[in-house]
This record gives C-alpha cells, sequence and structure tokens, in this order.
C-alpha cells in the first residue's frame, strides 16, 4: 500500500509540473517567436542486473552515491514516473506582417538572435526568436538596436549594434545586414548575428522568451550553437508555434492521469483503513 501511495504522490508532482509547462504555453499564444515546450516523461522503475557486491565490499552504493540501498543484489527500483526532459520546439511560426522596419523574422527553423544579458558576474549571451526590435538612444549621439527589454542585439562580430544617431533612414536586408541613408548616401553599418541552434533541445529557457547554453561546462562545448548566414524578412513577426489544439488535449489527458493518481491515494488510505480496523 505504501509502495502505491509513494509511487502516486511522485507521479503526480511531474503531472503538475506538466501542466504549469502547458499553461505556460497557453499563455504564450501572442507572443511573437514564442517556441513551445514539451514535457516527456520516462518511467522511475527500472532493472540493473550484475551489480552484485564486490568480494570483501560490505555496502553498495548506487548512480547517486546513496549507501544501504534496501534493494537485493542484482535488482534496483524505484517508484513512479517523472520528467526526463524538456524540449524546445524551435520550428518556424505563422509569418504576421507589420511593415515596421524594426520588426524582424527569421525564415528558417533553428535559428536564433543573439542578444547581450548582465548577469551576475559580467555578461553572457542569449538567445531568441522574437524579432520585434527597437532603437535606444545612448548619450554619446549613437543608438543601441535592443529587443523589447531593452537588451542589446548582437552583431556578428558579438558586440552590441549600434549606429550613428542621424539617420535618414534605415533598411535590413534578407541577409541581415542593416543598411543606413546619410546625406542621401546608402551604406551597410552593421551586420546581425545570426545562429543556429544544432542541438535545440539542450538550450535551457531563461525567461523572457530567452533561451541560453547550459551551465554544464562539458555540454557548453558540444557545438550545440554555430554562427550561419540567416534568412530574414523585415517588415514581419513570426507569431507563436503553439498548437492551442495539441495543448488542450495535452492538459485534458495530464488532468486525468493527475486524477487517477490522486483517486488511487485515496482508494489505497481506505484500504489501509479497513486493514487496520480488521486488526483491532
Amino acid at each position: 500500500m505504501n509502495r502505491t501511495m509513494m509511487q502516486a504522490s511522485v507521479t503526480m508532482g511531474q503531472i503538475q509540473h506538466k501542466l504549469d509547462i502547458i499553461g505556460h504555453n497557453l499563455a504564450n499564444t501572442n507572443t511573437p517567436g514564442y517556441k513551445s515546450r514539451q514535457a516527456d516523461f520516462s518511467s522511475l522503475l527500472f532493472q540493473q542486473i550484475d551489480n552484485f557486491l564486490d568480494e570483501g565490499q560490505e555496502e553498495a552504493t548506487d548512480e547517486i552515491g546513496v549507501q544501504n540501498r534496501l534493494t537485493p543484489d542484482g535488482f534496483r527500483s524505484g517508484s513512479g514516473a517523472r520528467i526526463a526532459h524538456t524540449n524546445i520546439d524551435l520550428s518556424q511560426g505563422n509569418l504576421k506582417k507589420t511593415d515596421r522596419a524594426l520588426d524582424l523574422a527569421l525564415l528558417e527553423g533553428n535559428h536564433l538572435f543573439q542578444l547581450q544579458v548582465a548577469i551576475e558576474n559580467g555578461f553572457e549571451t542569449q538567445y531568441t526568436r522574437s524579432g520585434n526590435f527597437y532603437l535606444s538612444a545612448l548619450n554619446n549621439g549613437q543608438v543601441l538596436l535592443t529587443n523589447a527589454d531593452g537588451l542589446p542585439v548582437l552583431g556578428e562580430d558579438g558586440q552590441p549594434i549600434q549606429l550613428t544617431d542621424n539617420m535618414e533612414g534605415m533598411e535590413i536586408r534578407e541577409d541581415g545586414a542593416i543598411l543606413v541613408t546619410r546625406n542621401g548616401n546608402t551604406a551597410v553599418e552593421a551586420q546581425l548575428g545570426i545562429v543556429e541552434a544544432i542541438r535545440p533541445r539542450v538550450l535551457e529557457a531563461a525567461g523572457s522568451n530567452r533561451f541560453r547554453l547550459p551551465a554544464d561546462e562539458v555540454l557548453a562545448g558540444e557545438g550545440i550553437i554555430e554562427n550561419v548566414d540567416g534568412q530574414i524578412q523585415s517588415g514581419t513577426l513570426e507569431t507563436s508555434n503553439v498548437d492551442i489544439s495539441k495543448q488542450m488535449t495535452d492538459m485534458l489527458m495530464a488532468q486525468r492521469a493527475y486524477q487517477f493518481n490522486a483517486r488511487s491515494i485515496s482508494t489505497s488510505d481506505q484500504m489501509m483503513g479497513l486493514i487496520s480496523q480488521l486488526r483491532s
């Protein structure tokens, strides 16, 4: 009985986390460039063969260093289910025409803009598909290209894009080149830095529709991000790629699973109460 209740309790906590992810997806259906998340479950019930004690060894230690396990040699078990991965879907959403020069949409899946974000130890590069950009005036007579949160957009050299503030016009080409018109002359003055997520499932959510490389130095060095020549459509925004019908279906299934596990706890508790009455 205790094992059943433990299994149901663990599973319910993980299902609640899945429901939180679904709710976050649904709340961002109108967020430009938002990418939906998908939670994948795995069972905690597993077996491991040939893990007998070595000769002369008094205690066994499992993979996470916990000693004095109660299961016999040659068998290890766990109860319930857990979320194994939270995958990010970087596929392209629908395109919405805005006719605003600083609204940009990436035309290929897994491509990302780069942003400079201040952290405790300096700055780090984060990534986004949201291309609603703005010009922010600086004190030195220049303007800074930023996202909606005021974070600097990075160029192909990895530095924030700054332009002198005496422009007569500005245009962003399909290849990410920023053309500025001054005194009737037009020239390329900056180039957007576009990267491709080679392994998008490894990226971590950083909040506010941004992603970062994992803190694990081993993973961060395994070619997750690669510089590319991206294709851009100006005057256009990419909408969220959340499939509302799928999210609603997933939510209903998760709610039913949650209710089933809650009922199993209630049933187990009632049966334990009957057993206690019979013993008395």
